[in-house]
């Protein structure tokens, strides 16, 4: 009896330690997994803030609260399901799809860029939301969940990549593990930006000394904190896009990009001391310009031939508006001088005498 006592405690030991193995994998598997989205993360992080401006200060986190909840809500009952469907039946589509978002990232880094620029920010004139109406918060938390959703898809995409080898169970409990974490992060880093100016605000008219002081240096780096982190997400989208696009290809039979890449690092390589961090700076940068080249084509396929070939007929429909304004306009003197004859002829004529 007490053989066989320690017999199952050994198979109890044993399947624990089975467990925390499990555990332990699944958990490295979700952060490699991460670590691979982390560009599209970051541009995460950077386009969500701008869905509260203008909103009065109680209103900011339950905003970002309701987003945070969509976006999970997106992840785990539409994108999951989906994306594990696709990699037991069709897992040849993982990577045309992955290079379509990587397209995608690519664009949107490149067209931020082409509005810079430019100076076609979209968001240049933007109305303050809380001038707007009681439905703009609605409309705004609508707007940045499909938002999401993009992004959302491309992180979950990358994600399986990373994990495609896996069981199927392995592979939704660390999809789900990865969609909790980066929805807690990316939404716990949006709540602490968006009221890092009110803690600072709060800092300077509540303290004194040192503490106050921290506190206005807070107010007023606020801005340039958002200022560098829209700029780490354009250099993000354009990294991770060029990538996704850089390995797809090759992936696909493509060879020669990857390969000269891959030469590139290897003459950086064995450089004393910093040869790993040379070589990981060739690919970013190689990555950036990959998709940079190619966001470029598509902005100018999206934006700037089209504007360039309706410019004539641009002109043309605004020469016909301004004839047409002018008829318009001497027709309207016409009638105003017509009825201002009839009044003075009304003024003029002698009116009604007193009723008697």
């Amino acid at each position: 009896m007490p053989g066989g006592l320690a017999a199952l405690l050994d198979d109890v030991a044993a399947l624990v330690k089975l467990a925390a193995a499990s555990v332990d994998d699944v958990g490295a598997a979700a952060g490699r997994a991460s670590a691979k989205a982390a560009g599209v993360v970051i541009d995460d992080t950077a386009v969500t803030p701008r869905y509260v401006h203008g909103f009065t200060p109680d209103r900011e986190l339950p905003i970002v609260r309701r987003i945070a909840v969509g976006s999970l809500r997106n992840k785990l009952l539409f994108i999951l399901p989906a994306a594990l469907l696709l990699s037991q039946f069709l897992p040849w589509l993982l990577t045309p799809i992955l290079m379509i978002g990587g397209t995608y990232l690519a664009f949107e880094g490149a067209e931020k860029i082409w509005e810079l620029v430019s100076g076609h920010s979209k968001h240049a004139k933007a109305v303050p939301a809380a001038a707007v109406g009681p439905d703009t918060e609605k409309t705004m938390v609508s707007g940045a969940i499909r938002t999401d959703f993009i992004l959302s898809a491309e992180i979950m995409v990358i994600a399986l990549n990373e994990v495609a080898d896996e069981p199927l169970v392995s592979r939704a409990v660390i999809l789900a593990v990865v969609a909790l974490g980066i929805t807690v992060l990316v939404y716990g880093v949006v709540a602490l930006i968006v009221k890092m100016d009110d803690i600072g605000l709060r800092l300077a008219r509540t303290r004194h000394g040192g503490v106050a002081t921290a506190g206005r240096l807070l107010v007023r780096a606020m801005p340039k904190v958002l200022s560098v982190l829209s700029t780490v997400g354009i250099v993000a989208m354009l990294w991770v896009g060029g990538h996704i696009l850089l390995v797809g290809v090759d992936e696909l039979g493509w060879h020669a990009p990857y390969e000269l890449v891959h030469h590139l690092e290897e003459a950086v390589h064995d450089v004393g001391g910093i040869g790993g961090f040379l070589a990981w700076l060739v690919n970013t940068l190689a990555s950036a310009v990959i998709g940079l080249l190619v966001g470029a084509v598509v902005v100018a396929v999206m934006h700037v031939i089209p504007r360039r070939g309706g410019h004539g007929d641009a002109a043309a429909h605004g020469a016909a508006a301004h004839d047409e304004a002018a008829g318009h306009g001497a027709a309207a003197d016409d009638d105003i001088a017509g009825h201002g004859a009839a009044s003075r002829s009304d003024t003029e004529a002698p009116g009604p005498g007193p009723a008697h």
